[in-house]
Protein backbone atom coordinates (compact mmCIF):
# COMPACT_ATOMS: atom_id res chain seq x y z
CA UNK A 1 0.00 0.00 0.00
CA UNK A 2 2.89 2.44 0.62
CA UNK A 3 4.26 1.59 -2.77
CA UNK A 4 1.19 2.51 -4.05
CA UNK A 5 0.47 5.92 -2.25
CA UNK A 6 4.18 6.74 -3.44
CA UNK A 7 3.67 6.01 -7.25
CA UNK A 8 0.30 8.08 -6.84
CA UNK A 9 2.39 11.03 -5.66
CA UNK A 10 4.93 10.86 -8.42
CA UNK A 11 2.21 10.35 -10.63
CA UNK A 12 1.18 13.84 -9.47
CA UNK A 13 4.40 15.28 -9.14
CA UNK A 14 4.66 15.43 -13.15
CA UNK A 15 3.13 18.15 -14.49
CA UNK A 16 3.04 16.60 -18.34
CA UNK A 17 1.90 13.46 -16.69
CA UNK A 18 -0.77 14.54 -14.79
CA UNK A 19 -2.46 16.96 -17.61
CA UNK A 20 -2.65 13.72 -19.41
CA UNK A 21 -4.23 11.77 -17.84
CA UNK A 22 -6.76 14.29 -16.50
CA UNK A 23 -7.29 14.81 -20.88
CA UNK A 24 -7.84 11.21 -20.48
CA UNK A 25 -10.24 10.61 -18.09
CA UNK A 26 -12.36 13.89 -19.44
CA UNK A 27 -12.47 12.67 -22.77
CA UNK A 28 -13.43 9.01 -21.55
CA UNK A 29 -16.03 10.58 -19.34
CA UNK A 30 -17.62 12.51 -22.30
CA UNK A 31 -17.84 9.10 -24.15
CA UNK A 32 -18.98 7.63 -21.62
CA UNK A 33 -21.83 10.41 -20.92
CA UNK A 34 -22.34 9.92 -24.47
CA UNK A 35 -23.53 6.22 -24.30
CA UNK A 36 -26.65 7.44 -22.05
CA UNK A 37 -27.97 10.01 -24.52
CA UNK A 38 -30.64 8.08 -25.94
CA UNK A 39 -31.50 9.14 -29.72
CA UNK A 40 -33.96 11.76 -30.48
CA UNK A 41 -37.90 10.09 -31.00
CA UNK A 42 -36.70 6.87 -28.89
CA UNK A 43 -38.19 6.48 -25.39
CA UNK A 44 -36.04 4.97 -23.28
CA UNK A 45 -38.07 3.28 -21.15
CA UNK A 46 -39.53 1.13 -23.81
CA UNK A 47 -36.34 -0.08 -24.86
CA UNK A 48 -37.37 -3.53 -23.59
CA UNK A 49 -36.55 -5.83 -26.57
CA UNK A 50 -32.95 -4.43 -26.91
CA UNK A 51 -32.34 -4.78 -23.62
CA UNK A 52 -33.21 -8.88 -24.19
CA UNK A 53 -31.64 -9.07 -27.28
CA UNK A 54 -28.23 -7.30 -25.86
CA UNK A 55 -28.57 -9.45 -22.93
CA UNK A 56 -26.33 -12.32 -25.09
CA UNK A 57 -25.24 -13.90 -28.09
CA UNK A 58 -23.43 -11.98 -31.36
CA UNK A 59 -25.75 -8.43 -29.94
CA UNK A 60 -24.22 -9.22 -26.55
CA UNK A 61 -20.68 -8.70 -27.99
CA UNK A 62 -21.87 -5.49 -29.79
CA UNK A 63 -23.23 -4.10 -26.49
CA UNK A 64 -20.24 -4.85 -24.69
CA UNK A 65 -18.11 -2.92 -27.23
CA UNK A 66 -20.52 -0.12 -27.43
CA UNK A 67 -20.43 0.22 -23.19
CA UNK A 68 -23.92 -0.48 -23.66
CA UNK A 69 -25.14 2.02 -25.89
CA UNK A 70 -26.45 -0.21 -28.04
CA UNK A 71 -29.41 -1.42 -25.59
CA UNK A 72 -30.04 1.76 -24.95
CA UNK A 73 -30.70 2.87 -28.42
CA UNK A 74 -27.76 5.46 -27.38
CA UNK A 75 -26.42 8.02 -30.25
CA UNK A 76 -22.70 6.45 -29.70
CA UNK A 77 -24.60 2.80 -30.61
CA UNK A 78 -22.14 1.86 -33.05
CA UNK A 79 -19.47 2.87 -30.91
CA UNK A 80 -16.01 2.90 -32.51
CA UNK A 81 -16.61 -0.46 -34.63
CA UNK A 82 -17.29 1.02 -38.09
CA UNK A 83 -13.60 2.46 -37.58
CA UNK A 84 -11.94 -0.91 -36.61
CA UNK A 85 -13.84 -2.34 -39.75
CA UNK A 86 -12.51 0.37 -42.40
CA UNK A 87 -9.18 0.04 -40.87
CA UNK A 88 -9.21 -3.54 -41.71
CA UNK A 89 -10.09 -2.75 -45.12
CA UNK A 90 -7.70 0.16 -45.75
CA UNK A 91 -4.55 -2.24 -44.48
CA UNK A 92 -5.95 -4.90 -46.60
CA UNK A 93 -6.06 -2.43 -49.73
CA UNK A 94 -1.94 -1.34 -48.52
CA UNK A 95 -0.84 -5.21 -49.40
CA UNK A 96 -3.09 -5.57 -52.76
CA UNK A 97 -3.35 -1.99 -54.17
CA UNK A 98 -0.15 -0.74 -55.76
CA UNK A 99 -1.47 3.03 -55.74
CA UNK A 100 -1.98 2.14 -51.43
CA UNK A 101 1.77 1.02 -51.30
CA UNK A 102 2.64 3.47 -52.90
CA UNK A 103 0.92 6.19 -50.66
CA UNK A 104 2.19 3.54 -47.53
CA UNK A 105 5.82 4.48 -48.64
CA UNK A 106 5.44 8.16 -48.61
CA UNK A 107 5.85 8.83 -45.10
CA UNK A 108 3.93 10.96 -43.31
CA UNK A 109 2.24 12.85 -46.16
CA UNK A 110 0.66 9.01 -47.41
CA UNK A 111 -0.06 8.35 -43.66
CA UNK A 112 -2.37 11.29 -43.74
CA UNK A 113 -3.93 10.22 -46.98
CA UNK A 114 -4.44 7.02 -45.71
CA UNK A 115 -6.14 8.16 -42.78
CA UNK A 116 -8.15 10.84 -44.73
CA UNK A 117 -9.40 7.76 -46.71
CA UNK A 118 -10.00 5.66 -43.11
CA UNK A 119 -12.22 8.47 -42.17
CA UNK A 120 -14.08 8.56 -45.57
CA UNK A 121 -14.52 4.76 -45.61
CA UNK A 122 -15.83 5.25 -41.74
CA UNK A 123 -18.44 7.85 -43.02
CA UNK A 124 -19.40 5.12 -45.21
CA UNK A 125 -19.60 2.21 -42.73
CA UNK A 126 -21.62 3.83 -40.40
CA UNK A 127 -23.99 5.06 -42.54
CA UNK A 128 -24.47 1.50 -43.41
CA UNK A 129 -24.53 0.16 -40.55
CA UNK A 130 -27.23 2.68 -39.06
CA UNK A 131 -29.76 1.72 -41.62
CA UNK A 132 -29.63 -1.74 -40.39
CA UNK A 133 -29.42 -0.37 -36.31
CA UNK A 134 -31.98 1.29 -37.04
CA UNK A 135 -34.12 -1.13 -38.84
CA UNK A 136 -33.63 -3.53 -35.98
CA UNK A 137 -34.45 -1.01 -33.07
CA UNK A 138 -37.49 -0.59 -34.99
CA UNK A 139 -38.39 -4.17 -35.38
CA UNK A 140 -37.66 -5.31 -31.27
CA UNK A 141 -39.07 -1.86 -29.98
CA UNK A 142 -42.29 -0.68 -31.74
CA UNK A 143 -43.47 1.06 -28.91
CA UNK A 144 -40.45 3.01 -28.53
CA UNK A 145 -40.08 4.84 -31.73
CA UNK A 146 -42.01 8.10 -32.09
CA UNK A 147 -42.38 7.59 -35.62
CA UNK A 148 -44.43 4.36 -34.86
CA UNK A 149 -46.75 5.76 -32.03
CA UNK A 150 -47.58 8.90 -33.08
CA UNK A 151 -46.98 9.46 -37.12
CA UNK A 152 -48.73 12.66 -37.24
CA UNK A 153 -45.94 14.50 -35.03
CA UNK A 154 -42.71 12.59 -37.05
CA UNK A 155 -42.67 10.68 -40.55
CA UNK A 156 -40.73 7.64 -40.66
CA UNK A 157 -38.85 8.83 -43.37
CA UNK A 158 -37.75 11.91 -40.94
CA UNK A 159 -36.94 9.98 -38.21
CA UNK A 160 -34.71 7.53 -40.33
CA UNK A 161 -32.81 10.12 -41.94
CA UNK A 162 -31.75 12.42 -38.49
CA UNK A 163 -30.76 9.14 -36.51
CA UNK A 164 -28.11 8.33 -39.69
CA UNK A 165 -26.99 11.63 -39.65
CA UNK A 166 -26.93 11.58 -35.65
CA UNK A 167 -25.66 8.34 -35.48
CA UNK A 168 -22.98 8.51 -38.32
CA UNK A 169 -21.64 12.14 -36.57
CA UNK A 170 -21.53 10.64 -33.02
CA UNK A 171 -18.98 7.36 -34.52
CA UNK A 172 -17.08 10.28 -35.90
CA UNK A 173 -17.11 12.54 -32.49
CA UNK A 174 -16.03 8.96 -30.68
CA UNK A 175 -13.05 8.47 -33.44
CA UNK A 176 -12.09 12.36 -32.78
CA UNK A 177 -12.05 11.46 -28.69
CA UNK A 178 -9.73 8.74 -29.51
CA UNK A 179 -7.45 10.56 -32.12
CA UNK A 180 -7.49 13.24 -28.87
CA UNK A 181 -6.81 10.75 -26.50
CA UNK A 182 -3.46 9.16 -28.38
CA UNK A 183 -2.45 12.53 -29.34
CA UNK A 184 -2.25 14.55 -25.72
CA UNK A 185 -3.37 11.72 -23.41
CA UNK A 186 -1.93 8.21 -22.44
CA UNK A 187 -2.62 5.44 -23.87
CA UNK A 188 -4.04 4.52 -27.50
CA UNK A 189 -7.37 6.34 -27.84
CA UNK A 190 -9.47 4.29 -29.40
CA UNK A 191 -8.29 0.69 -27.60
CA UNK A 192 -8.67 2.82 -24.38
CA UNK A 193 -12.51 3.94 -25.52
CA UNK A 194 -12.97 -0.31 -26.43
CA UNK A 195 -11.65 -0.83 -23.12
CA UNK A 196 -13.44 1.81 -20.96
CA UNK A 197 -17.25 0.45 -22.59
CA UNK A 198 -16.09 -3.12 -21.64
CA UNK A 199 -14.99 -2.56 -18.62
CA UNK A 200 -18.26 -0.55 -17.75
CA UNK A 201 -20.06 -4.44 -18.31
CA UNK A 202 -17.81 -5.74 -15.36
CA UNK A 203 -19.81 -4.98 -12.19
CA UNK A 204 -23.20 -6.05 -13.59
CA UNK A 205 -22.12 -9.07 -15.15
CA UNK A 206 -20.33 -10.05 -11.71
CA UNK A 207 -23.55 -9.28 -9.64
CA UNK A 208 -25.57 -11.11 -12.28
CA UNK A 209 -23.24 -14.40 -12.20
CA UNK A 210 -23.16 -14.21 -7.91
CA UNK A 211 -26.99 -13.90 -7.86
CA UNK A 212 -27.66 -16.58 -10.65
CA UNK A 213 -24.46 -18.96 -8.43
CA UNK A 214 -26.89 -18.42 -5.26
CA UNK A 215 -30.14 -19.22 -6.65
CA UNK A 216 -31.58 -23.34 -6.50
CA UNK A 217 -29.79 -24.14 -10.11
CA UNK A 218 -26.64 -22.21 -9.88
CA UNK A 219 -24.47 -24.42 -7.94
CA UNK A 220 -23.62 -22.18 -5.07
CA UNK A 221 -21.02 -20.23 -3.66
CA UNK A 222 -18.34 -22.37 -3.83
CA UNK A 223 -19.00 -22.81 -7.52
CA UNK A 224 -18.83 -18.91 -7.61
CA UNK A 225 -15.34 -18.97 -5.95
CA UNK A 226 -13.99 -21.63 -8.31
CA UNK A 227 -15.12 -19.38 -11.42
CA UNK A 228 -13.34 -16.54 -9.83
CA UNK A 229 -10.35 -18.67 -9.61
CA UNK A 230 -10.58 -19.70 -13.35
CA UNK A 231 -11.16 -16.25 -14.23
CA UNK A 232 -7.86 -15.09 -12.51
CA UNK A 233 -5.74 -17.85 -14.06
CA UNK A 234 -6.88 -17.18 -17.14
CA UNK A 235 -5.70 -13.14 -16.70
CA UNK A 236 -2.64 -14.67 -15.85
CA UNK A 237 -2.28 -16.43 -18.86
CA UNK A 238 -3.61 -13.65 -21.08
CA UNK A 239 -0.48 -11.70 -19.55
CA UNK A 240 1.97 -14.00 -19.95
CA UNK A 241 1.07 -14.11 -24.03
CA UNK A 242 1.11 -10.37 -24.27
CA UNK A 243 4.67 -10.25 -22.01
CA UNK A 244 5.95 -12.98 -23.92
CA UNK A 245 9.09 -12.88 -25.47
CA UNK A 246 12.19 -14.64 -27.51
CA UNK A 247 15.51 -12.79 -26.82
CA UNK A 248 18.19 -13.37 -30.14
CA UNK A 249 21.36 -12.48 -29.12
CA UNK A 250 23.04 -9.89 -31.22
CA UNK A 251 26.83 -9.55 -31.05
CA UNK A 252 28.13 -5.89 -31.95
CA UNK A 253 31.30 -5.98 -34.40
CA UNK A 254 34.87 -5.82 -33.17
CA UNK A 255 36.51 -2.19 -33.30
CA UNK A 256 39.72 -2.41 -34.52
CA UNK A 257 42.65 0.43 -33.13
CA UNK A 258 45.47 -0.47 -34.92
CA UNK A 259 47.08 -3.79 -34.23
CA UNK A 260 44.37 -3.94 -30.97
CA UNK A 261 40.82 -5.34 -31.09
CA UNK A 262 38.27 -4.69 -29.15
CA UNK A 263 35.33 -6.85 -28.61
CA UNK A 264 32.23 -6.05 -28.59
CA UNK A 265 28.98 -6.30 -26.23
CA UNK A 266 26.59 -9.05 -26.55
CA UNK A 267 23.03 -7.37 -26.63
CA UNK A 268 19.22 -9.08 -27.60
CA UNK A 269 16.62 -8.27 -30.01
CA UNK A 270 13.52 -8.88 -27.90
CA UNK A 271 10.96 -10.32 -30.45
CA UNK A 272 6.67 -10.98 -28.91
CA UNK A 273 5.44 -14.12 -29.27
CA UNK A 274 2.28 -11.94 -29.52
CA UNK A 275 3.82 -8.88 -31.65
CA UNK A 276 0.56 -8.23 -32.90
CA UNK A 277 -0.90 -7.46 -29.53
CA UNK A 278 -5.17 -7.28 -29.40
CA UNK A 279 -5.35 -6.09 -33.04
CA UNK A 280 -5.69 -9.47 -34.30
CA UNK A 281 -8.89 -10.34 -32.26
CA UNK A 282 -10.03 -6.87 -32.79
CA UNK A 283 -10.26 -7.08 -36.37
CA UNK A 284 -11.27 -10.81 -36.49
CA UNK A 285 -14.37 -9.65 -33.80
CA UNK A 286 -14.91 -6.81 -36.74
CA UNK A 287 -15.48 -9.17 -39.07
CA UNK A 288 -17.85 -11.75 -37.69
CA UNK A 289 -19.62 -8.36 -36.68
CA UNK A 290 -20.83 -8.33 -40.70
CA UNK A 291 -23.49 -11.31 -40.78
CA UNK A 292 -25.71 -9.55 -37.67
CA UNK A 293 -25.03 -6.45 -39.72
CA UNK A 294 -26.67 -7.85 -42.93
CA UNK A 295 -28.95 -9.82 -39.90
CA UNK A 296 -30.51 -6.22 -38.98
CA UNK A 297 -31.78 -5.76 -42.18
CA UNK A 298 -34.05 -8.27 -41.70
CA UNK A 299 -35.50 -8.19 -37.86
CA UNK A 300 -37.02 -11.80 -38.25
CA UNK A 301 -33.15 -13.33 -38.42
CA UNK A 302 -33.99 -15.97 -35.80
CA UNK A 303 -35.64 -17.85 -38.87
CA UNK A 304 -33.31 -17.84 -41.23
CA UNK A 305 -31.32 -21.08 -41.77
CA UNK A 306 -27.61 -22.52 -42.76
CA UNK A 307 -25.29 -20.28 -42.94
CA UNK A 308 -25.64 -16.90 -41.96
CA UNK A 309 -27.85 -18.70 -38.79
CA UNK A 310 -24.49 -20.01 -37.84
CA UNK A 311 -22.51 -17.46 -37.72
CA UNK A 312 -24.56 -15.09 -35.87
CA UNK A 313 -24.64 -17.30 -33.02
CA UNK A 314 -21.50 -16.96 -31.00
CA UNK A 315 -21.68 -20.65 -29.59
CA UNK A 316 -21.73 -22.66 -32.70
CA UNK A 317 -18.67 -24.42 -34.20
CA UNK A 318 -19.07 -23.17 -37.38
CA UNK A 319 -18.74 -19.33 -35.36
CA UNK A 320 -15.62 -20.42 -33.44
CA UNK A 321 -13.87 -22.14 -35.99
CA UNK A 322 -14.08 -18.96 -38.43
CA UNK A 323 -13.24 -16.65 -35.51
CA UNK A 324 -9.96 -18.95 -34.48
CA UNK A 325 -9.18 -18.98 -38.25
CA UNK A 326 -9.76 -15.50 -39.00
CA UNK A 327 -7.39 -14.88 -35.34
CA UNK A 328 -4.50 -16.91 -36.75
CA UNK A 329 -4.24 -15.48 -40.21
CA UNK A 330 -4.83 -11.90 -38.34
CA UNK A 331 -1.60 -12.42 -35.98
CA UNK A 332 0.58 -13.32 -39.21
CA UNK A 333 -0.07 -10.17 -41.25
CA UNK A 334 -0.41 -7.92 -38.30
CA UNK A 335 2.95 -8.98 -37.16
CA UNK A 336 4.02 -8.67 -40.70
CA UNK A 337 3.11 -4.61 -40.46
CA UNK A 338 4.45 -4.36 -36.98
CA UNK A 339 8.23 -6.28 -37.46
CA UNK A 340 9.80 -5.76 -40.34
CA UNK A 341 12.68 -8.30 -40.38
CA UNK A 342 14.62 -5.97 -43.49
CA UNK A 343 14.44 -2.71 -41.32
CA UNK A 344 15.60 -4.32 -38.28
CA UNK A 345 18.65 -6.24 -40.50
CA UNK A 346 19.63 -3.26 -42.43
CA UNK A 347 19.67 -1.22 -38.86
CA UNK A 348 21.56 -4.32 -37.14
CA UNK A 349 24.33 -3.69 -40.20
CA UNK A 350 23.94 0.14 -40.24
CA UNK A 351 25.29 -0.33 -36.46
CA UNK A 352 27.89 -2.72 -36.94
CA UNK A 353 25.88 -5.26 -35.12
CA UNK A 354 25.32 -9.12 -36.19
CA UNK A 355 23.88 -12.36 -34.96
CA UNK A 356 26.40 -14.89 -34.14
CA UNK A 357 26.60 -17.71 -36.81
CA UNK A 358 24.60 -15.61 -39.24
CA UNK A 359 25.87 -13.24 -42.60
CA UNK A 360 24.44 -9.44 -42.06
CA UNK A 361 22.30 -8.73 -44.15
CA UNK A 362 19.20 -10.49 -46.35
CA UNK A 363 20.42 -13.86 -44.04
CA UNK A 364 19.80 -11.64 -41.00
CA UNK A 365 16.77 -10.44 -42.83
CA UNK A 366 15.75 -14.48 -43.13
CA UNK A 367 17.08 -15.59 -39.77
CA UNK A 368 15.00 -13.12 -37.76
CA UNK A 369 11.54 -13.51 -40.02
CA UNK A 370 12.02 -17.28 -39.40
CA UNK A 371 11.90 -16.84 -35.98
CA UNK A 372 8.99 -15.03 -36.11
CA UNK A 373 7.19 -17.56 -38.28
CA UNK A 374 7.82 -20.15 -35.29
CA UNK A 375 7.33 -17.62 -32.19
CA UNK A 376 4.54 -16.63 -33.92
CA UNK A 377 2.17 -19.82 -34.42
CA UNK A 378 2.37 -21.15 -30.93
CA UNK A 379 1.55 -17.41 -29.75
CA UNK A 380 -1.69 -16.93 -32.36
CA UNK A 381 -3.04 -20.77 -31.76
CA UNK A 382 -2.72 -19.40 -28.28
CA UNK A 383 -5.07 -16.56 -28.64
CA UNK A 384 -7.44 -18.09 -30.28
CA UNK A 385 -7.98 -20.68 -27.83
CA UNK A 386 -8.44 -17.69 -25.46
CA UNK A 387 -10.53 -16.23 -27.78
CA UNK A 388 -13.33 -18.89 -28.05
CA UNK A 389 -13.02 -19.64 -24.31
CA UNK A 390 -16.42 -17.81 -23.23
CA UNK A 391 -17.95 -20.41 -25.56
CA UNK A 392 -17.03 -22.91 -23.54
CA UNK A 393 -17.45 -21.11 -20.74
CA UNK A 394 -21.40 -20.74 -21.20
CA UNK A 395 -21.51 -24.29 -21.82
CA UNK A 396 -20.36 -24.61 -18.73
CA UNK A 397 -23.68 -23.05 -17.05
CA UNK A 398 -21.94 -19.93 -16.63
CA UNK A 399 -24.16 -16.24 -17.28
CA UNK A 400 -23.28 -15.02 -20.57
CA UNK A 401 -22.49 -11.95 -19.81
CA UNK A 402 -19.93 -12.87 -17.12
CA UNK A 403 -18.29 -15.88 -19.93
CA UNK A 404 -17.37 -13.29 -22.27
CA UNK A 405 -14.88 -12.17 -19.79
CA UNK A 406 -13.31 -15.64 -19.45
CA UNK A 407 -11.09 -15.04 -22.55
CA UNK A 408 -12.03 -13.69 -25.63
CA UNK A 409 -11.97 -10.02 -27.15
CA UNK A 410 -12.73 -8.77 -23.87
CA UNK A 411 -10.66 -10.09 -22.14
CA UNK A 412 -7.64 -9.57 -24.55
CA UNK A 413 -8.27 -6.10 -25.11
CA UNK A 414 -8.76 -5.25 -21.02
CA UNK A 415 -5.42 -7.06 -20.57
CA UNK A 416 -3.46 -5.51 -23.72
CA UNK A 417 -4.49 -2.34 -23.33
CA UNK A 418 -4.07 -1.75 -19.77
CA UNK A 419 -0.60 -3.50 -19.68
CA UNK A 420 0.29 -0.73 -22.48
CA UNK A 421 -1.05 2.26 -20.54
CA UNK A 422 0.58 1.20 -17.59
CA UNK A 423 3.64 1.07 -19.46
CA UNK A 424 3.48 4.35 -20.69
CA UNK A 425 2.83 6.00 -17.27
CA UNK A 426 6.11 4.10 -15.87
CA UNK A 427 8.11 5.39 -19.12
CA UNK A 428 6.87 9.14 -17.81
CA UNK A 429 8.13 7.88 -14.45
CA UNK A 430 11.72 6.71 -15.35
CA UNK A 431 12.27 9.30 -17.11
CA UNK A 432 12.13 11.73 -14.28
CA UNK A 433 14.38 9.27 -12.22
CA UNK A 434 10.97 8.01 -10.35
CA UNK A 435 10.56 4.24 -9.39
CA UNK A 436 8.44 2.29 -11.65
CA UNK A 437 5.16 1.18 -11.09
CA UNK A 438 6.38 -2.68 -10.51
CA UNK A 439 9.24 -3.72 -7.79
CA UNK A 440 9.95 -6.54 -9.56
CA UNK A 441 10.64 -5.54 -13.54
CA UNK A 442 9.59 -2.85 -15.68
CA UNK A 443 5.96 -3.66 -17.24
CA UNK A 444 6.19 -5.17 -20.65
CA UNK A 445 3.68 -3.68 -23.29
CA UNK A 446 2.02 -4.76 -26.18
CA UNK A 447 4.97 -3.94 -28.40
CA UNK A 448 8.30 -4.00 -28.11
CA UNK A 449 9.61 -4.45 -32.00
CA UNK A 450 8.15 -2.21 -34.81
CA UNK A 451 5.12 -0.22 -34.09
CA UNK A 452 1.40 -1.11 -33.90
Amino acid sequence: MKKIIETIKNIYRIEDLRYKLAITFWMLLIYRVGTYVTLPGVDPNMLEGSAKQASGGIFGLINMFAGGAFARGSIFALGIMPYISASIVVQLLTMAVPSFQKMQKEGEDGRRKINQITRYLTIAITAVQSVGFLINLKSENAAAIISNTHPELVSDFFFMLTSIIILTASTMFVLWLGERITDKGIGNGVSLIIMIGIIARLPFALKDEFNFKLSESGGGLVIFLVELAALFAVIMGVIMLVQGTRKIPVQYAKRIVGNRQYGGVRQYIPLKVNAAGVMPIIFAQALMFIPSTIAQFFPNYETMQGIMATFINPASFGYNMTFALLIIVFTYFYTAIAVNPNQIADDMKRNGGFIPGVKPGKATANFIDNVMSRITLPGAIFLAVVAILPSLAGILNINSQFAQFYGGTSLLILVGVVLDTLQQIESHLLMRHYDGLMKSGRIKGRTVVGAA
